[in-house]
């Protein structure tokens, strides 16, 4: 048992980290296999932020990265006090999220060999923010290790890429995810086949479809979408429908996040104890939790625009099997069990007008992600779906 048998068709990446493991055991004077600042860079759900985590923890176990120890189940479970983890639940990482981690990362290893920060979607850095971690990066104190995370390395700016190592992941293939979701949590072959295929090597994808039926059902529902686009009033309808469905996940999931921050802050400052807390305690307490809302409420947002990506990458596996039948490649469907109405869009339609729908997805995807206004968004985005040559006749 290891940190790294979790690691998902990565080899290339976890020799170069065992490597690094190896060189640091003594800390004074490393090697060059081990460096101060990495940037694990892959698709979603390729396993960046897990492999960071394994690094972490191989680094602080006294045997390397058993996976058994205290330290290695505390590391990879974000409570080891000596690895940070940092997720964005913003937007955007700005000058004062920089200086606030800089702040956090410098103080001296507790109880580890290591103090390691990992920084979760690095790429939302802004350039302000950069600005403040160039020194720390160049220069960090001697027990400090920074993995970044991000989709790729045009993603972060050239100043970051230039500062540290880089590792790049790969989509694990079909056969890897299914293979990994039989072993590890005793999916029927069946069922794992079906999901490694539809998350297209996204493991986190491939499990919540392998477990969870609602996220089947709103897949569904999704990859039904063009065929209802009738007229004018059904592309409104698909588009609010759509964002409903991504506005009701992104709350499942903050709900529960949101409750047990404030059940925390709460704690924190004495509620439940006996006697009554100060009134500057009160003062304290209430500044927390109006600081948290403003950070909860930053985070639905992301939230709700990751769920919208995530539905618009399916719509754009939608038209890339579309795209096969219609070119007569010998390629596996992605949506092989959707392969009736694939046929029927693929017949009533011509290979440019496909081909101007994914363009537009990818466009809408571009338009989310540059905060765009979603209802808007989408519902020009089912109008393109229905009349792809409509931008072309206005």
């Amino acid at each position: 048992m290891s940190v790294w048998d979790q690691i998902i068709g990565q080899p290339e990446a976890v020799h170069t980290f065992t490597r690094a493991v190896a060189a640091a055991t003594n800390p004074r004077d490393p090697g060059p296999a081990m460096t101060h600042a990495w940037l694990v860079t892959g698709p979603p759900g390729s396993g960046r932020s897990t492999l960071a985590a394994a690094f972490a923890a191989a680094l602080q176990c006294p045997a390397g990265g058993c996976g058994a120890c205290t330290v290695c189940r505390t590391t990879q479970g974000g409570g080891h006090p000596d690895v940070e983890i940092i997720r964005a639940d913003t937007l955007s990482y700005g000058a004062e999220d920089a200086r606030h981690l800089i702040s956090r990362s410098s103080v001296i290893p507790t109880s580890g060999r290591w103090q390691v920060v990992i920084i979760e979607d690095s790429d939302r850095f802004t350039s302000e923010a950069v600005n403040v971690l160039l020194k720390v990066l160049e220069e960090p104190p001697q027990h400090l290790v920074w993995v970044l995370c991000a989709p790729s390395q045009e993603d972060v700016l050239p100043t970051i890429r230039s500062r540290t190592r880089s590792v790049q992941l790969r989509t694990p293939t079909t056969s890897e995810v299914s293979q990994a979701l039989q072993d590890r949590y005793e999916i029927d072959p069946a069922m794992a086949a079906f999901a490694a295929r539809a998350s297209q090597g996204h493991i986190g994808r491939a499990r919540a479809l392998a477990t969870d039926e609602g996220a089947r059902i709103r897949r569904q529902e999704v990859l039904r979408s063009p065929a209802t686009l009738r007229d004018l009033a059904a592309c409104f309808v698909a588009a609010g429908d759509l964002l409903s469905a991504a506005t009701e996940d992104a709350q499942s999931i903050s709900t529960e996040l949101d409750a047990s921050e404030t059940a925390d802050i709460r704690q924190a400052y004495g509620e439940g104890a006996q006697g009554l807390p100060s009134s500057k305690t009160n003062r304290l307490a209430n500044s927390a939790l109006k600081a948290a809302e403003k950070t909860q409420k930053s985070r639905r947002t992301r939230l709700i625009r990751d769920q919208v990506d995530r539905a618009l990458v399916d719509l754009i596996a939608y038209y890339r099997d579309v795209l096969i039948l219609q070119t007569g490649a010998a390629i596996p469907l992605i949506n092989d069990e959707m392969r009736a109405q694939i046929q029927r869009e693929a017949s009533s339609a011509n290979l440019p007008d496909t081909i101007l729908r994914w363009e537009a997805i990818e466009s809408a995807r571009a338009m989310v992600a540059a905060n765009g206004a979603l209802p808007l968004v989408l519902e020009a985005l089912m109008v393109e779906l229905k009349d792809p040559r409509i931008s072309q006749r206005t």
